[in-house]
């Protein structure tokens, strides 16, 4: 087998590696995009934009959580007695 032909059948194995890890970093990019990690050059994020509550949303969603833990404690002192 001479140099020239060694040489060839290198570069076309090396290739094939690389179109092989093309997609991988191709494939990694896009889920990184679609969970909305990826991050523009100018600091903004691309993708999903950050979910926002009201303030009566967590209001409420404050005081069902205060009632519940409530009842769990008043449940808690009545089998203790």
């Amino acid at each position: 087998m001479n140099i020239l032909a060694a040489l060839t059948q290198a570069e076309a194995k090396l290739k094939k590696q690389a179109d092989i890890v093309q997609k991988q970093l191709q494939a990694v990019r896009s889920a990184r995009k679609i969970l909305g990690r990826e991050v523009a050059s100018s600091g903004k994020r691309i993708g999903r934009k950050k979910r926002v509550m009201s303030a009566a949303a967590r209001a409420k969603i404050g005081k069902a959580t205060k009632l519940r833990w409530a009842k769990f404690r008043a449940a808690k002192a009545r089998g203790k007695q």
